[in-house]
């Protein structure tokens, strides 16, 4: 069973960092490599929005609000990072790392925006910012 779990989330002071990791299991790393592999996250009382994304190709795609703080990597072939700078109070929520099914080299930000594009999804991972 292909299983996806967070890592790196925690209380951090505005203007802090952090780096967040999701490792795969349950599968060779080709299943993780040759998806996508996307972030999102859910504040309290707010709807699970897209933040960052990378295809196959290595191409990346992040929402309007973490773009210029946040980086998204793949550390090898079943774990990525999002790397966060520059936290803010409004990046407090749960974030949950997802895969889609095997795709083609090249994605579009339409399909890795959108939560149905995704099959696996994490537990999440609580990222407070203080103010």
């Amino acid at each position: 069973q292909v299983q996806l779990v967070e890592s790196g989330g925690g209380l951090v002071q505005a203007g802090g960092s952090l780096r967040l990791s999701c490792v795969g299991s349950g599968a060779s790393g080709r299943t993780f490599s040759e998806a996508c592999m996307g972030w999102f996250r859910e504040a309290l009382g707010k709807e699970r929005e897209f933040v960052a994304a990378i295809d196959r190709s290595g191409g990346t795609y992040y929402a309007d609000s973490v773009k210029g703080r946040f980086l998204i990597s793949r550390d090898n072939a079943n774990t990525v990072s999002l790397q966060m700078n520059n936290l803010k109070a409004d990046d407090t929520a749960v974030y949950f790392c997802a895969k889609t099914p095997r795709t083609a080299f090249y994605a579009t930000r339409r399909y890795v925006e959108a939560q149905n594009s995704y099959e696996v999804w994490g537990q999440g991972t609580q990222v407070t910012v203080s103010s």
